[in-house]
C-alpha cells in the first residue's frame, strides 16, 4: 500500500525567513537515505511558500485563479514523501522516525499520513475505466 506523508507549515512559519541549520538538512538527508535503502521511498520533495503558488477555484462552470499566499488556510503542505509500505503500522513507524525538534524545543512540527486510494478501493468505478487507468499508469 502507498501512503502520502505530508509535513505541514502554518501561515506564521511561512511568514518568517527561517532557514533551518545545516544539521537539520543533514538529518533529513539521512532519513531520506534510510527510507530509500529500505525500499519504501517512492518520492519526496519540499515545496516553496504559498506566496509562489496559486489556487484554481471551480464554480458555476468556470475556473478562477487566485494567486498566493493563501491567507485563509490554517496550515499548508510544506513537503511530502510518497511511501510504499506493507501496512498502516509500518507507515506510522516511518512517520515517527522523521527528524523533529529535540526535547526542550517548543517548535511544533506536524506530519499527516494518508493512505493513497488504489483502484480496488473505488467500488463505483466501472471496470473498463479501471483498465484504462492501469494502462496509463503502466506508461509512466
Amino acid at each position: 500500500m502507498r501512503y502520502l506523508m505530508s509535513i505541514m507549515s502554518t501561515p506564521e512559519t511561512e511568514a518568517t525567513d527561517y532557514d533551518p541549520p545545516a544539521e537539520a538538512f543533514e538529518a533529513m538527508a539521512a532519513y531520506n537515505e534510510e527510507m530509500l535503502k529500505a525500499g519504501v521511498l517512492l518520492s519526496g520533495e519540499g515545496l516553496t511558500s504559498t506566496s509562489e503558488g496559486a489556487e484554481v477555484i471551480f464554480r458555476n462552470g468556470e475556473a478562477n485563479v487566485v494567486d498566493g499566499p493563501f491567507t485563509e488556510a490554517k496550515e499548508f503542505i510544506a513537503g511530502f514523501w510518497l511511501l510504499q509500505v506493507s501496512s498502516h503500522a509500518e507507515a506510522l513507524e516511518w512517520a515517527r522516525r522523521c527528524p523533529h525538534p529535540p526535547a526542550g524545543d517548543s517548535t511544533e512540527m506536524k506530519l499527516q499520513l494518508r493512505r493513497i486510494a488504489e483502484l480496488e478501493d473505488l467500488e463505483q468505478m466501472p471496470e473498463e475505466l479501471k483498465e484504462r487507468e492501469r494502462a496509463l499508469r503502466a506508461q509512466q
